[in-house]
């Protein structure tokens, strides 16, 4: 059983278990305040192991799995001995960091609440991305594949755009941060740990794609 498979199996049985017990949801949401006030840091972690409903969690969970084993396998290659432990370090630390524009905005907010595991989905799916920028993905209502760098420049400015808009209940801005978050761990992990230039690999797919 790999990192990605554990990762899912958890927060799908905490998350089932919450649907049902409200207690579970306010021990693990995310409440700036919360931090601020009481120092319970850990809620910028607890939260990605909740979700609002069965489609929130099944929509995340399978994005995740469908990129998770990926970017785990080359993470393996990449990192050898190491694969392992950074691939679930990119997800946890960018759990984190996706939070943390959420949290100075809202430290004193006591009306706003966050849960979820979009932000460190988000980070997996786009150090996918990073890995593999041609590779190419599908999205809702469009039925040909697009290459994934360009996706992912539709995201990052949708994702931005519906976060300085502010009409809905989603963190749009987990979202952006996350993606981020995971472009630049992988670059940082690969510089520190591997052979391996990233940076490069990145850049010269995507030049041969421009010129190809």
């Amino acid at each position: 059983m790999n990192i990605t498979l554990i990762i899912v199996v958890i927060t799908a049985i905490v998350s089932i278990s919450a649907f049902s017990n409200q207690r579970v949801i306010d021990e693990l949401i995310f409440t700036p305040p919360a931090v601020t006030n009481r120092n319970q840091w850990y809620r910028f972690f607890s939260c990605a192991l909740i979700h609002g409903d069965v489609p929130h969690l099944a929509f995340n969970m399978y994005s995740f799995y469908m990129f998770g084993g990926m970017v785990e396998d080359n993470f393996n290659f990449i990192f050898g001995r190491m694969g392992g432990i950074l691939f679930l370090a990119l997800y946890v630390i960018s759990q984190f960091l996706c939070l943390v524009p959420t949290y100075l905005k809202n430290k004193d907010n006591y009306y706003y609440r966050s849960l979820g595991a979009s932000g460190a989905v988000s980070a997996v799916i786009f150090a996918g991305i990073f890995l593999s920028p041609l590779q190419k993905l599908g999205i809702i209502f469009i039925p040909i594949g697009i290459p994934g760098f360009i996706f992912g420049f539709i995201y990052l400015g949708v994702s931005a755009y519906l976060d300085r808009k502010g009409t809905s209940n989603i963190n749009h801005s987990a979202h952006f941060y996350g993606a981020l978050a995971g472009i630049i761990l992988l670059v940082v992990f690969g510089y520190a740990f591997s052979k391996y230039d990233l940076l490069q690999n990145f850049i010269m797919q995507i030049k041969d794609f421009t010129l190809g």
